[in-house]
């Protein structure tokens, strides 16, 4: 929805490291492997078939795999919930927890700014667009979700460029070659009348396959004016070539969000307390229209040589309106228009360097993308403000990983990414307009980003391995952030700085049997952080700020039907220059953790998932100065109760068990203590479920 802010502030979303040090660590560790080694042969590890080009992950870099098993069994109803149960990852919601809508999923304490700072991908391909707009997890069909793969930190910025800063979620979905044919139903009903059908299929024929999932969503919501209507299908086709296959890939979504608004909390009156599911907003709505299309193909040109050749083009139109108290002559109503082409060849090269054997993957990233937002007061007047925005992106890239022994893995890369943009503003001072009452500067800039990383892994025997990193990532501001660029009144020029960061982590993975543990510390320094100001409206550059955390995960199979799992993590979000010097990063808790427990009672005729998040308190948002109450913490308990028949199968599941009254985001006013908006989120929910397969 472009750069539309709610009525209270905030912008709708529909959508000590030093470079040296880092460095001398990471080269002092590979000198000390090799010189401590025995000669081996030197065989890199096998790597699984995947739809990205991250294989089994970085190496060097701390990831984690979500499989379908994991998506199906887990009593969380979204997938942003389902995420925030691992080390790293928490997640802020707006609308009222409905679905999951557009809520915010942060990877390693990035608070207001998370969306543009966690780069999401589907099949390899970025969601990501060059809006402000976070990725709507929501419009995924769950049943079309073979895996999630997660990689933590700046590990994924040479492969995929701009954005990957606190890590990379890549959603790789199913596909006719690589599941049992067959199809599936599924009915369900949910507190506060959440409706839901889905149904899906995939098939084989003779070389070919193909795949649809299909998804239907309706809810009153939680709050007043809340109500989710959504629609979303996604399919594929495959089909197999000599020595490759060729694929294409279509999906489409629509989508019609209530914005029920913050509820006012002072030192003598909440609105929370006295009516948490009203609306401050009770006629804001936000719409979304989007269509997606892939195509691609893969061919081994030699032995060991195989090229990648795929593009697509995504099309997103959004609508929204704000609706003033104070008159229909001071609503504001947008629409915007988002369309993107890419063309991304790449090759995945079997090689050896220095009579070592290695994986090189090398390509090209083009991507040009085009932007129309229309600000006007009300819903057919002529715009007051019409933003025309385009960025053109080009990069090349190069990683290499090697086996420098039978147990010693290194990595290392290098990207170079140009972006140019281009910015106008079409300014009628004859039409209706709340807005700014002058016309932008034009705007033309190329600028040239890099980034690097260097890994290393060593398996100290084949129960544990050592591993780490450093790398440096980017991100250029997004087409939003520049236009709101400027305080009312004074002529936006689009400009503003790109972001840097750089980043190094240490960790190990150990596994006795039927026990796994995963523990890794990282350091990370950023520069020009974008950062909107809720408060001026304003979107500027940080001082420079800082993130330590350490992030730990562990699984155990105590019997074939009992499985356990946890996750700990401890961030530390901070500014290290300027004026909040020391202060706490707003909207990052400090401690998060979660438990779960998965119990096969009669095999699969009747199983148990439960599962305990703690996110402990954090800063609002505005709060730079660490001068208000922070959000409080909270524990929420979710249970599922499931069953398989031959071919019928059914799921009972109650979040929030206990009841427990809490939000997760807040905007907090600067200058008067004890005042803030905070946005409730439901209590108790159920949900039940009813499927069948075929």
């Amino acid at each position: 929805m472009g750069t539309d802010r709610h009525s209270n502030g905030r912008r709708i979303g529909i959508g000590g490291v030093g470079r040296a040090g880092a460095s001398i660590a990471v080269a002092a560790a590979i000198a000390a492997g090799v010189a401590q080694a025995q000669e081996r042969a030197r065989v890199l590890p096998e790597t699984r078939v995947t739809a990205s080009r991250l294989g089994e992950g970085v190496t060097g870099a701390s990831t984690t795999v979500i499989t379908a098993e994991d998506i199906e069994r887990s009593p969380a109803q979204t997938l942003q919930d389902l995420l925030s149960t691992q080390p790293g990852i928490q997640v802020q919601n707006l609308y009222g927890g409905v679905n999951g809508t557009n809520a915010t999923v942060d990877l390693r304490g990035f608070g207001a700014a998370a969306t543009q700072n966690t780069l999401v991908l589907v099949n390899g391909r970025r969601l990501n667009d060059v809006d402000l707009a976070g990725v709507d997890f929501g419009a995924i069909p769950r049943a079309s979700i073979e895996r999630i793969e997660i990689t933590r930190g700046n590990s994924g910025a040479v492969l995929y460029g701009d954005g990957a800063v606190g890590g990379v979620i890549n959603i790789v979905t199913r596909n006719g070659f690589n599941e049992k044919p067959g199809s599936r139903a599924e009915v369900a009903l949910g507190s506060f009348r959440q409706a839901e059908a889905s149904a899906s299929t995939s098939q084989r024929v003779g070389d070919g396959a193909f795949s649809l999932h299909a998804g239907s969503i309706d809810s009153d919501g939680y709050r007043v004016n809340n109500e989710l209507r959504q629609r979303s299908v996604v399919g594929e086709v495959r089909r197999a070539i000599p020595d490759g296959e060729l694929y294409l890939n279509l999906s489409a979504d629509t989508q019609h969000l209530g914005l029920p608004g913050a509820r006012l909390v002072t030192t003598t009156s909440s609105e929370i307390a006295a009516d948490r599911r009203g609306s401050s907003t009770p006629f804001d709505f936000a719409d979304k229209q989007g269509v997606n299309l892939a195509l691609g193909g893969t061919r081994m040109l030699l032995d060991g040589v195989e090229l990648v050749v795929d593009g697509g083009v995504r099309r997103k139109l959004q609508q929204s309106a704000f609706f003033s108290a104070f008159g229909a002559a001071f609503n504001t109503y947008t629409e915007t228009v988002l369309t993107t082409f890419s063309l991304t060849p790449r090759a995945n090269v079997d090689h050896r360097l220095f009579g070592l054997q290695g994986k090189a993957i090398a390509g090209i990233d083009l991507q040009r993308s085009f932007y129309d937002s229309d600000r006007m007061v009300n819903d057919g007047d002529a715009p007051a403000h019409r933003y025309e925005l385009g960025q053109t992106s080009v990069a090349g890239y190069l990683q290499e990983t090697l086996a420098l022994r039978a147990d010693t893995d290194l990595s290392f890369g290098v990207r170079l990414q140009n972006a140019t943009v281009t910015a106008e503003d079409r300014f009628d001072a004859a039409a209706p307009s709340t807005g700014s009452p002058v016309q932008g500067r034009s705007f033309d800039r190329s600028e040239t980003n890099h980034a690097w990383h260097v890994g290393l892994e060593h398996r100290l025997d084949p129960s544990l391995a050592l591993f780490g990193r450093a790398g440096r990532s980017f991100r250029m501001p997004n087409v939003d952030e520049r236009v709101g660029a400027a305080p009312f009144g004074v002529p936006v020029d689009f400009a503003l700085r790109t972001q840097t960061s750089h980043d190094a982590e240490v960790g190990l993975r150990k596994r006795w049997g039927g026990f796994g543990l995963q523990v890794s510390a990282y350091a990370m320094e950023l520069r020009d952080e974008l950062h909107f100001d809720p408060t001026t409206f304003v979107n500027t550059n940080l001082d420079p700020t800082r993130r330590r955390g350490v992030e730990g995960a562990a699984n155990w199979r105590l019997a074939d039907n009992l499985r356990l799992r946890g996750a700990l993590t401890f961030t530390d979000a901070r500014f290290s220059e300027g004026q909040w010097r020391g202060k706490e990063v707003p909207l990052v808790s400090r401690v998060t953790g979660s438990a779960g427990l998965s119990w096969d009672i009669v095999d699969r005729l009747a199983t148990l998932d439960a599962g305990v998040r703690r996110v402990g308190e954090r800063r609002f948002d505005n709060d730079q100065a660490n001068f208000q109450p922070t959000i409080p913490g909270h524990t929420l308990l979710d249970l599922r109760l499931a069953g398989r028949v031959e071919w019928a199968s059914w799921s009972l599941a109650v979040n929030n068990l206990l009841d427990v009254k809490y939000f997760d985001y807040g905007i907090a006013r600067a200058s008067t203590f004890g005042t803030s908006n905070a946005y409730p989120l439901p209590g108790r929910t159920l949900m039940a479920r009813i499927g069948a397969r075929f």
